[in-house]
């Protein structure tokens, strides 16, 4: 019989829990050099979004984006399907279309079969397959842990480009998924999570974010991004902040993932909430009655390939809603949240 590798047990991340804190991450991108003026670059590194788009002339863009991470689960072949899926939904939250795909390999060899290895490429090869892109390529590298990712081009009418950082004053919130996967990621590598946990976690992870390439077709959606390991909270202060606003979050109204309070009554919480909720805190305020130490562990739980949220205009709700519900996002019909004018905190968590 094949020995049974557990490829989260090789890596000391999981997913997109991986990312650098984020405010490591600003002092990264910190830079004293000038660069050339590319007048054709309508969204670049300027803003904290979640792909890069090129005007190409015509009245379309290119959108350019890539992700990669080390395994969130054990099976080679899921592992594969979610950082493709993860990596796909960072056009989609553009509004786009994906082109085409390659792949970012990194495997260490000496400890780990290439047999594996081909298993995570051909889970890359099924979700591309149903973006209907090729994986058309990639480059492989020998490192001390595994790692895998996509480099992915997409396409998309210059008019329809959604951004994270043009939310307006009184537009309400939707989020297409459910929050909690950092938690039973983590409840996975300690070997307690429940089957049905997994089943059901897997299959979130794996969901293509395709909604969001009809969303971008409509006016009304005023901003857009993807929750992934930042966390919900995270991914919120980025749209606020970056567009001169603050946000409520209605608490009751959020989805969460099956499982996920369970495991927090038994202390399982990733170690990159903590550093999220280092990041965001002093700009987060509670309503009185709100549970604030089980927030405080939802809030921040880094997702992978995590829900689409964005924010849409008061007369554009009910065109939502049925778009939703005419792709299968019943759960995901009721806001969880409004814009609102710029407050001295950028998220106010609400009842």
């Amino acid at each position: 019989m094949e020995e049974q590798i557990k490829l989260t047990s090789y890596s000391r991340g999981a997913g997109c829990g991986c990312k650098i804190a984020p405010n490591v991450l600003q002092e990264i991108l910190k830079s004293q050099l000038l660069f050339g003026n590319y007048k054709n670059l309508i969204v670049g590194n300027a803003s904290n979004d979640d792909a890069s788009v090129f005007d190409i002339g015509d009245g379309r863009a290119v959108i350019s984006t890539t992700d990669f991470f080390m395994p969130i689960v054990d099976d080679a072949f899921d592992f594969g399907r979610i950082a493709s899926a993860n990596a796909i939904s960072d056009v989609y939250a553009m509004g786009g279309t994906p082109l085409m795909a390659v792949a970012i390999l990194g495997w260490p060899v000496e400890k780990l079969s290439s047999k594996l290895a081909q298993k995570v490429l051909d889970g890359a090869r099924s979700i591309c397959a149903e973006a209907s892109i090729p994986l058309a390529g990639g480059h492989t590298i020998d490192t001390a842990e595994p790692m895998f990712g996509l480099a992915v081009t997409g396409i998309i009418d210059k008019k329809n480009v959604k951004q994270n950082n043009t939310a307006k004053e009184g537009d309400w919130l939707f989020l297409t998924k459910s929050i909690g996967v950092g938690i039973l990621a983590t409840a996975q590598k300690r070997n307690v999570i429940k089957e049905e946990h997994v089943i059901e976690m897997i299959a979130q992870m794996t969901q293509l974010n395709k909604i969001g390439e009809k969303l971008g077709k409509i006016e009304g959606v005023t901003a857009m991004t993807d929750v992934t390991g930042f966390g919900l909270l995270g991914h919120l202060i980025e749209m606020a902040e970056g567009s001169n606003v603050s946000a409520e979050i209605f608490y009751a109204a959020l989805p969460i993932i099956n499982g996920a309070k369970e495991y927090l009554a038994s202390r399982i919480v990733p170690d990159a909430t903590y550093r999220n909720w280092n990041s965001y805190s002093t700009k987060t305020i509670f309503e009185k009655g709100v549970n604030v130490m089980e927030a405080f562990n939802l809030l921040p739980d880094p997702q992978t390939n995590g829900g689409l949220l964005f924010s849409v205009r008061e007369d554009a709700v009910n065109q939502i809603i049925d778009l939703l519900k005419a792709n299968g996002y019943e759960k995901a019909i009721q806001p969880i949240g409004r814009i609102t004018a710029n407050k001295e905190k950028a998220v106010e968590v609400k009842n």
